[in-house]
């Protein structure tokens, strides 16, 4: 501690992933913070790369002849790069109930159920929103009361009954989420895959220890191109956009500021 009474050790940022939750005029994001900031994480950059392989086609005595398609998109393609490269992500982040259980009086969530609260916020991240176990309950009971008042005469057809539940259930788009290190990388992603190692149990099983693999593509402008349709979701599209290019902005930064160690090197290597 310094004689101003202030530590010297500078304050360390976490890492988040920031989920908006049903549209609003304004989006309120669900900030999933990170526990412990992973001591590693894995990224890579995969060029777009043409179609290699077409399929023969026999319908109507047409076969594709295959070496003729791979020469000719090998001619096309050689440097052709129509959309970004493709980036993805993976991290381990490790979730720890200990501290809390010390104090279960101010965490009655820690101690009723460990870390699986925030396993699952991490993991209703791939499920489609509304698209849910109680939702479904309420849409069977809708169409069994249908039935049963058609069957007693009434005037709603099974048809319609099957067509109104048939738009409960109607499957949507998982959400837009953000993946945040730093004022250096905010980017929108999607979860491809989740697994987790559960260690150490409560009496009632909820595991109290926990560590999550995670593996996020980044959604670039093209592919969310898509939910511009949407005009409940346009703010967060707006949003998740805005922080791609920020981020690819301070990449082309970051790429010019290496011009300087390019040019000291260069007069380096200059004899005296």
């Amino acid at each position: 501690m310094s004689s101003t009474g202030y530590s010297q050790t500078p304050k360390l940022l976490k890492g988040a992933i920031i989920h908006f939750g049903a549209p609003m005029l304004l989006p309120i994001p669900n900030i999933i913070v990170f526990q412990y900031n992973p001591e590693t994480m894995t990224r890579s950059l995969t060029p777009w790369q043409p179609l290699k392989k077409v399929e023969a086609e026999t319908k109507g005595g047409t076969v594709v002849n295959q070496a003729e398609v791979d020469a000719y998109m090998k001619q096309v393609a050689a440097l052709a790069q129509p959309y970004d490269p493709n980036e993805t992500f993976s991290l381990t982040l490790e979730l720890d109930a200990s501290d809390a259980l010390e104090h279960p009086d101010t965490h009655p969530v820690a101690a009723l159920s460990g870390v699986a609260d925030r396993v699952a916020a991490l993991e209703m991240l791939m499920y489609p929103p509304g698209d849910s176990a109680l939702g479904g309950l309420l849409a069977s009971a809708a169409g069994s009361l249908s039935a049963s008042v058609s069957v007693g005469g009434a005037s709603l057809s099974i048809g319609g009954a099957l067509a109104g539940a048939a738009d409960i259930l109607k499957r949507k788009q998982v959400p837009i989420v953000l993946f945040f290190w730093g004022p250096g990388r905010i980017v929108p992603v999607r979860i491809q895959s989740f697994s987790v190692e559960e260690q150490q149990f409560s009496p009632t099983l909820y595991p109290l220890r926990a560590k999550v693999t995670l593996g996020l593509r980044v959604l670039d402008l093209d592919d969310l191109v898509t939910a511009e349709g949407d005009k409940a979701t346009g703010a967060i599209v707006d949003i998740a956009k805005a922080c791609y290019t920020f981020t690819r902005a301070q990449k082309e930064l970051l790429a010019n500021a290496n011009l300087a160690n390019s040019v000291e090197s260069i007069v380096g290597m200059l004899p005296i």
